[in-house]
């Protein structure tokens, strides 16, 4: 049976917040090839390009239902060549636990991480230019 529900925003917020309570420090691992359907669903022939660490306070507060994060500690050693196309973020307290899955993009593609180039080089850097997750 499928139910629609509607969240106040002070709820939204406060699941935001939990959220990114989870990803403080944690890892943030950018992947190419096909995004899973879910973040449950298990990863199938995707290549890790990148991986970098969260900063202590990942997010700031929600608010509007949405939270933009923090400084992102750049991969200063790309781990493969690749086009981009998702993100997984791996929960602080448990090393292969994924908290949440997402996509990336350019400008004006509507990802929820925002990157100036999506083509990722081997041995070379990887930095997020903006990175939002919202209701």
């Amino acid at each position: 049976m499928s139910t629609t529900i509607s969240l106040t925003t002070t709820e939204q917020n406060t699941i935001l917040d939990s959220l990114s309570d989870r990803m403080d420090s944690g890892k943030l691992r950018i992947y190419a090839g096909t995004v899973p359907a879910d973040a449950d669903a298990a990863l199938s022939g995707n290549t890790l390009l990148a991986e970098c660490t969260l900063s202590a306070t990942s997010f700031n507060a929600a608010a509007s239902g949405s939270m933009t994060a923090n400084t992102v500690t750049g991969d200063t050693s790309n781990n493969a060549s690749g086009t981009a196309t998702f993100y997984r973020v791996i929960d602080n307290a448990s090393p292969e636990a994924v908290v949440v899955q997402g996509t990336v993009g350019t400008t004006g593609s509507g990802a929820s991480m925002t990157l100036s180039d999506v083509n990722i080089v081997a041995g070379g850097t990887f930095d997020v230019d903006s990175w939002t997750i919202g209701f």
